[in-house]
């Protein structure tokens, strides 16, 4: 499992672009982990899913919500990765208004994931494999600290945790 002072795995997550911009065409666009954390702090959490209870209503809300002091906490880009594909995560991102705050990356066959090592095995739930829900700091691609949840908890990997954590 991915710990404090590990680089992210060298993996591509898929994001859903409804515009042109920035060199990158509208629909799904790949987005190489190495190069995206280059010289950038990142916030990034993980979900089981999008849509999902808890997801919806709690974890991706509260990243927009302390997005600002985030960013004047040093942090670049605020990420949200969990499996699904870049065309669920999209329409999420529409439905959560995350548009220019939180960059919702799929990682659809969980190849990001299984390499840090979080996996949720929802099999059970009819799901399939999924991520555990955490967060990370990240600076220049170095995981700086990292919050995993105990099974079926939202307590450590919330946005107040990580500004708190971003500020220190």
């Amino acid at each position: 499992m991915i710990q404090v002072g590990d680089k992210l795995p060298a993996a591509t997550l898929m994001e859903y672009s409804e515009v042109e911009g920035n060199g990158c065409s509208i629909g799904p666009n790949p987005v190489d982990v190495a190069q995206a954390t280059a010289g950038k702090t990142i916030a990034l959490f993980a979900l089981p899913g999008a849509f999902t209870p808890t997801c919806s209503a709690k974890h991706v809300p509260g990243y927009l919500e302390h997005f600002d002091a985030l960013k004047a906490a040093g942090v670049d880009e605020i990420w949200c990765v969990s499996v699904n594909d870049a065309f669920v995560m999209g329409a999420w991102a529409r439905d959560q208004k995350t548009h220019s705050k939180v960059r919702m990356l799929a990682d659809g066959s969980a190849d990001f994931t299984k390499a840090t090592g979080l996996t949720l095995d929802l099999t059970a739930r009819g799901m399939g494999l999924r991520s555990n829900r955490y967060s990370m700091l990240v600076k220049d691609g170095v995981v700086q600290t990292l919050n995993i949840e105990g099974p079926g908890k939202f307590e450590v990997s919330d946005a107040a945790t990580m500004l708190a954590q971003a500020k220190g």
